[in-house]
């Protein structure tokens, strides 16, 4: 197999795009700008901006590898109840976005969606805290640790592709090289701001082992918070009122935006 027919095979078992969108942000409750992130190789990212008045942090939202942003509107309603103000996107491929999803994509793709939000914190002199679940934890590390933030929450995020395969697809981790692909355990340790990390105990996707050694070779100020009963779609449902809790501790503990300084 060549090497191309060999990245796309990979890529094919790893991103799963859906264009149709389930729902609308205004069935939620939630005013939403829309937006047209350009990328630096010329693709457009569709993007929903929602705007939290008075809020002094944004959030970067980078989300798992199927579906789109629609599906995580139940979870944007619950950040955004937090006063939260939010930018999601969706991938290259995904949603309504241009271009076709590959890893190279993947990655250009939350570096230009970082500018964007980066560009909203400033207008609204909020810090910036970047937020990725599954798949997107791995963007969310890349960014965070190129590009300066005032925090990181990962949550049910995986070291690398190579260890994923290892687990779901022995065979597979076999046939062909993975080695530095979709890589956050290599990235982590360049991360400067407090990070947070939320893991179910029950996931099937994830391991939580997986989790755990992305956590120890985190270098800086960290926190770990195992949700009990969770799987890796549920970690809001099973940890309810106790998952809010730590979001808006964590947040509360971050250093306030620039020019809000205390005396």
């Amino acid at each position: 197999m060549s090497w191309w027919g060999w990245d796309r095979l990979v890529e094919a078992m790893v991103f799963f795009p859906q264009a149709e969108h389930w729902a609308r942000p205004e069935r939620f409750g939630l005013t939403c700008q829309e937006e047209w992130i350009p990328t630096a190789d010329g693709q457009r990212l569709h993007a929903w901006w929602l705007p939290a008045p008075g809020s002094d942090t944004v959030l970067l939202f980078c989300h798992g590898n199927a579906g789109n942003i629609s599906h995580r509107l139940p979870n944007l309603k619950l950040l955004h109840d937090l006063g939260l103000s939010v930018l999601i996107f969706d991938y290259r491929g995904y949603g309504l976005s241009s271009g076709r999803i590959d890893e190279q994509g993947f990655f250009r793709d939350a570096a230009a969606a970082y500018q964007a939000a980066a560009a909203h914190a400033r207008q609204q002199r909020a810090r910036l805290v970047v937020f990725g679940r599954s798949l997107g934890g791995v963007a969310a590390v890349r960014v965070a640790a190129e590009q300066p933030v005032a925090g990181v929450i990962l949550e049910s995020t995986f070291t690398n592709l190579a260890d994923m395969a290892r687990h779901h697809f022995p065979l597979l981790s076999r046939l062909g090289p993975l080695a530095g692909r979709l890589e956050a355990l290599a990235w982590v340790d360049r991360i400067r701001a407090p990070i947070l990390f939320l893991h179910g105990d029950r996931d099937q996707v994830v391991p939580l082992e997986l989790g755990r050694r992305l956590y120890q070779a985190a270098t800086a100020p960290k926190q770990w918070v195992t949700i009990t009963g969770a799987g890796h779609n549920d970690t809001i449902e099973v940890g309810g009122e106790q998952y809010l809790s730590h979001l808006r501790r964590f947040i509360a503990s971050l250093p306030p935006p620039p020019g809000m300084e205390g005396p």
